[in-house]
């Protein structure tokens, strides 16, 4: 009975504290159905000379339980907003060509992903492909006439066979066995690794057949064109095993008179987005020298045509800098980073000046509050991207270089216009390890008093080199719905804060990334309205092992909300998707070489601490942190006797809310089980 299988949405009944809200506020709060009423932009392609926008619309679709996109157009002045197709299949990758009248775009809607191209002045439209995979990163030829892009091409491998008798007719011996032998064999999302890679192709505008441009047992992507058209860029790792090297792409370029392939980076290290300069004789890039560390700030380098002469354009920004788009007088390009949990759209010159051009590039997230966003560029500079903020998901928004920004789109108007979210504020603290300052941010509950006393949670990141910011987060404003201050933090390990704080938990992770957190919410319960006996913890992968750790060195939160973590580094890095990657980078070395090292840092080694009472949540398809790493906690917890509840998600991989009833369930059942132990006696230490 202490198992429990996510079959049902379990809508919770409101605490004192979210009935106090829920009253206040005329009882116009976010709520759990509300999750599949939200909407929000992504890919905003701004047309190229700057006078239209197309985007794809996404929500979710209560009856199939499922995401849902369209194609939708507006004017650069908000006017003219429209659909461009139905809502009846998935519409992703809308590309301009370079004149402005076509537009070729990816969808499912006869079956397979294919590509289609529409004629803007009539709305005709052409299937262009008919294969059995999903072509990617599709990009216009400079004189409209091919498409180049990547696509996954299946292989036949010869393995290991075992010697069977031969099947008698009409009898059942069960599903064939599998027979594994790559490094990489599973990945979280997809399963089990299909036999083949991914690689370059052509094809004419007016259709016919898909030149493949590449082969060999690597994959490719970065795919764009040269100006003059006779050569595409890529980057890949085309060495002699990739799967053992995640991290040593270099930039090629092929030529589509002959198919030759050149080599034009060599360092050790990812070389990855090439953009080649408008007059054809330079080539951008980003990639760094690689160190082995668990975070690296990617650089911009730029060098000549034929891979001589590179040079570092960013070493004086220490900032991640990715989404790279040349300006039309090539003295510089557009990027995108992020700062200080913000996305921001900025341009670089070649001497390395930085300009911000936009901030708020985000709402992408529809979760929880982590950075990141898109844009494109018109040739005449202005500029489209997702606008997103603390009160809404990614809308459209516009801007010129130089000039003001507008908002053009309010696509949740309806659903979130007439409730009160939780006020999202942010707060700076001094860790009690180094007194190092730290950002968070708190959402206060609707109808929110200073006056009275809140219970508290702490949401806690993943990644861990990854960074949470002030935007919309469906699962935490369902947190403050019930009545709770909720906290996140970008703790030492983020990212967006420069390398040097990035790499503060470099092989030391979880570690004084605690005493940030601790710090904050003390911050936080000196502020006044916090009940300091009404502490509450949660967060997922990163955030799940932190959250174990964190009821393994203290007794001070009520309830724990452990989600997909990793229990066991030893086990973990064997076990994940990511098997060349974890060991060497988040590591010094194998396991069975470190054993005291990765015993030191993992929650299991401080389970006979616990006494929080402490619910686990998984996917039970989880390839990155796998089941088997909350089954050990939850084992451990139950022979501790510490009360423990283990939900497990079926049909979920890592993303456990990629389905919209996943993402209301997890809310619901940390909710419940916070609530199970509010107003209890605390556990005797």
């Amino acid at each position: 009975r202490f198992v429990a299988r996510v079959t049902a949405i379990t809508i919770l009944t409101l605490s004192a504290g979210a009935e106090q809200s829920f009253a206040q506020t005329g009882g116009q709060v976010f709520q759990p159905e509300d999750v599949f009423n939200l909407e929000w932009a992504a890919d905003p392609r701004i047309s190229p000379d700057g006078a239209e926008i197309v985007y794809v619309r996404s929500g979710f679709d209560v009856m199939e339980d499922r995401n849902r996109s369209s194609l939708w157009i507006l004017q650069s002045d908000g006017t003219g907003h429209r659909p461009l197709s139905s809502e009846e299949a998935s519409y992703s990758q809308p590309r301009w060509s370079p004149d402005g009248t076509r537009l070729v775009y990816v969808s499912n809607r006869d079956g397979a992903s294919q590509l289609y191209l529409r004629w803007m002045d009539t709305g005709q439209e052409a299937q262009l492909t008919n294969g059995t995979e999903s072509p990617g990163g599709v990009t216009w030829s400079p004189d409209g006439e091919w498409l180049a892009f990547t696509m996954f091409v299946p292989e036949d491998v010869s393995r290991l066979m075992g010697d069977m008798p031969r099947q008698p007719d009409g009898a059942d011996w069960g599903p064939a066995i599998k027979v594994v032998d790559q490094i990489q064999y599973r990945a979280d999302g997809s399963g089990y690794v299909e036999d083949g890679r991914t690689h370059v192709f052509v094809l004419p505008v007016e259709g016919g057949t898909p030149r493949q441009l590449t082969d060999g047992p690597f994959d490719h992507g970065g795919v764009t064109w040269a100006p003059d058209g006779s050569e595409i860029l890529f980057s890949a790792d085309r060495h002699g095993q990739p799967d053992h090297e995640p991290q040593d792409q270099d930039v090629y370029s092929v030529a589509l008179a002959d198919g030759a392939i050149t080599q034009l980076t060599s360092r050790f290290g990812p070389d990855t987005s090439p953009a080649v300069s408008p007059d054809g004789q330079l080539i951008a890039y980003t990639g760094f020298d690689d160190e082995f560390q668990g975070y690296q700030v990617t650089r911009l380098y730029v060098m000549n045509r034929d891979g001589s002469g590179s040079r570092m354009v960013s070493g004086a920004f220490d900032r991640d800098v990715g989404s790279l788009v040349w300006d039309r007088d090539g003295q510089g390009l557009f990027f995108q980073y992020d700062d200080l949990g913000n996305t921001k759209l900025g341009h670089i010159g070649l001497d390395g000046e930085v300009t911000d051009l936009a901030e708020d590039v985000g709402g992408l997230s529809l979760g929880r509050p982590y950075t990141g966003g898109q844009y494109s560029i018109a040739d005449n500079g202005r500029f489209a991207f997702t606008h997103g903020g603390p009160d809404h998901p990614a809308d459209v928004a516009v801007g010129n270089r130089g000039g003001t920004v507008t908002r053009l789109t309010e696509l949740n108007r309806d659903l979130l216009g007439h409730k009160e979210l939780g006020e999202v504020e942010e707060i700076w603290w001094e860790s009690s390890f180094d007194g190092r300052r730290v950002q968070g941010w708190i959402i206060r509950p609707p109808g929110f008093d200073p006056s009275e006393q809140y219970p508290l949670v702490l949401e806690i990141h993943g990644g861990p080199f990854a960074a949470y910011g002030p935007w919309f987060a469906a699962e935490l404003q369902l947190y403050a719905s019930q009545g709770y201050v909720v906290f996140y933090t970008n703790p030492r390990g983020s990212t967006s804060y420069g390398e040097e704080f990035g790499n503060l938990i470099h092989h030391a992770y979880p570690g004084n990334d605690y005493d940030d957190l601790m710090s904050g919410v003390d911050a936080v319960i000196d502020l006044g309205y916090v009940d300091s006996d009404q502490l509450y913890v949660t967060g997922g992968s990163g955030g799940g092992v932190l959250s174990a750790w964190i009821v393994g060195t203290t007794d001070r939160f009520r309830a724990a909300a452990v989600q997909k973590p990793v229990i066991n580094w030893y086990s973990f890095v064997l076990n994940a998707d990511g098997l060349p990657f974890f060991y060497r980078y988040w590591f010094p070395g194998p396991p069975w070489e470190f054993e005291e090292h990765y015993m030191a840092r993992s929650p299991i080694s401080r389970v006979g601490n616990v006494t929080t009472p402490t619910m686990l949540i998984t996917g039970e398809v989880d390839y990155r942190t796998p089941m088997s790493e909350t089954e050990q906690f939850y084992g451990a917890l139950k022979i501790q006797g510490v009360e423990t509840t283990m939900v497990r998600v079926p049909d979920a991989g890592h993303g456990i809310a990629g389905k919209p009833s996943n993402l209301i369930a997890k809310v619901q059942y940390i909710l419940n089980w916070f609530e199970k132990y509010k107003g209890t006696e605390r556990p005797i230490s």
